[in-house]
């Protein structure tokens, strides 16, 4: 038997080796910060020194640590790139590269079209998102992102998904009028981007994935949880860009990327259950609209191809369908609602136009016969709402920038020359804020700049980049308006909505969609027909 001399020698010996195992763990996190921090000094260094010489490249207006420092107004801290220089640019670390922001709708038209094949997602990018969104349509490349566009383009198409999705639209619009009206009654404000959301959250998981989560109703707690896991990993993954060493963190998790990987483990138990869950319904037979939702076709091509479609790769697939089809959605139709708030007289328009394209009946007034009368040609004819929703989107875009990555050398139409390994990214919600693009008027709301002679018109989608463009432009985009306007013309019947408190301005949350941040907390007051 050990003497007691004996234990307390081996467990100093012991402690001695964690003390030096932690030191020498130390000294090597040490290293790697201020190797990191050297290199990027001398990038900089040598990149000042050239643009100084040399006017072939965007404009220098700072580094990463400007982005880092203003991060929380980051798409504000843009509007004044775009103002000071239509093409400009900043350094990042991690590896140096040059970062060009744009608010040329030549130059966004010249990477999103033009030279389509120059440009990716790259690997700066796909590293910070592949833990959320892995190999799905809007992170990834190549043959996965044509094979999931040719998949969803034929899906999204149909006639069948169509008219599935629109009944579930009207469906939910009706679930959500009557909580509005329960408040109303009730006279107590609510939380109108968090019922949005989880009204658009119960519509994909019924268009998408063919299951009914009543989340709206707060009867399903794991889609509540893993909504909210959802939001934070969003906010997390785009923080990486201004955090130089969310790798280190994420080797040693720790901080944020343990609080990421915590929320990534909840979405992935959650999306990977439903798949099997949507496999046993198919296998059994008892999905007797088995051809109706997303999900189930494409589990049914995976069929041809099990080894690529695996559930990892649907997994993918649900979580970008995900944020297409509910965070965009719920984000743009909070910020509508703000708006209609702020402007009294739009809200007034747009209830009018809604109530005149249905020529409604006062005795016919419940929400389901209202919402029954919502097809396709009825919501066609809003104009003014269609109008409304798209000046939305202007000052406040789903997505608030997006870009990509320079695969090989090029010059843009403005002459700059771009560096392989550039990021090039245009500012959306910057760009709704130029004059030089918009006029005068820029910053104010006004739906009537979309219409001519009562008639909604497209704008360019390279000044207009709200849904994206050229090749990679959004495939959901009908399916959204449809969705936004059922909602809103069905709200907008049946009550007016005022601000809980006039006196508060409203912040973005930045994320990958813009939330508001601490949310939209509204009265709605019932109105007659």
């Amino acid at each position: 038997m050990a003497s007691h001399s004996q234990l307390s020698s081996n467990a100093a010996t012991a402690g001695l080796c964690l003390l030096s195992a932690l030191a020498m763990a130390l000294l090597a996190v040490t290293i790697y910060i201020i190797g990191v921090l050297v290199s990027f000094a001398v990038f900089c260094i040598k990149e000042f020194a050239w643009s100084r010489r040399a006017h072939d490249r965007p404009p220098l207006v700072g580094t990463m640590f400007r982005m880092l420092k203003n991060f929380d107004r980051l798409f504000d801290e843009q509007v004044e790139y775009a103002l000071a220089h239509r093409t400009s640019r900043l350094l990042f670390p991690n590896p140096g590269h040059s970062e060009l922001w744009t608010s040329d709708p030549q130059v966004i038209e010249h990477i999103l079209k033009t030279s389509f094949s120059k440009y990716s997602k790259g690997d700066f990018n796909t590293q910070i998102m592949n833990d959320l969104f892995g190999n799905g349509i809007f992170a990834t490349d190549g043959e996965k992102w044509r094979h999931q566009r040719k998949l969803a383009s034929h899906e999204l198409s149909t006639r069948v998904l169509r008219d599935f999705s629109s009944g579930v639209f009207r469906t939910n619009a009706a679930k959500l009028t009557e909580v509005v009206s329960s408040a109303a009654t009730n006279r107590t404000s609510i939380d109108m981007q968090d019922l949005l959301m989880k009204t658009t959250m119960d519509s994909i998981f019924k268009v998408g994935f063919g299951f009914e989560l009543n989340t709206l109703s707060g009867s399903d707690e794991p889609s509540i949880q893993f909504s909210k896991a959802f939001d934070d990993a969003n906010f997390l993954v785009f923080h990486r860009y201004v955090d130089i060493f969310w790798k280190l963190k994420r080797f040693l998790s720790i901080g944020s990327e343990a609080k990421l990987k915590r929320n990534i483990e909840i979405i992935d138990n959650f999306v990977i259950q439903l798949i099997h869950q949507k496999r046993e319904q198919m296998k059994n037979g008892r999905d007797h609209k088995a051809r109706e939702d997303i999900l189930t076709r494409f589990i049914l091509a995976s069929e041809e191809d099990p080894e690529m479609m695996n559930d990892r790769y649907l997994r993918d697939i649900v979580l970008n369908f995900l944020i297409a089809g509910k965070d965009t959605t719920a984000n743009t139709l909070t910020w509508f609602f703000y708006m209609l708030c702020k402007n009294p007289v739009v809200q007034d328009k747009v209830a009018l136009e809604i109530n005149e394209s249905l020529e409604w009946a006062k005795e016919d007034n419940s929400t389901e016969n209202f919402t029954a009368r919502l097809n396709e040609s009825t919501i066609e004819n809003m104009h003014y709402l269609h109008g409304a929703i798209t000046e939305t989107l202007r000052l406040y875009p789903a997505v608030a920038v997006d870009g990509k990555m320079a695969d090989e050398d090029d010059t843009l139409p403005n002459g700059y020359r771009v560096v392989k390994g550039d990021g090039v990214n245009y500012m959306i919600y910057a760009m709704g804020r130029m004059t030089y693009l918009w006029g005068k008027d820029a910053e104010e709301f006004k739906p009537e700049r979309w219409l001519v002679n009562g008639v909604f018109q497209q704008e360019s989608p390279y000044k207009f980049a709200a849904f994206n463009a050229g090749p990679r432009i959004c495939l959901g985009k009908e399916f959204a308006y449809r969705q936004m306007k059922i909602m809103a013309a069905t709200l907008l019947h049946f009550f007016r909505f005022k601000l809980e408190d006039e006196s508060k301005e409203p912040t973005y949350k930045v994320m990958f969609t813009l939330h508001i941040d601490e949310s939209l907390h509204l009265y709605a007051y019932p109105c007659s027909a």
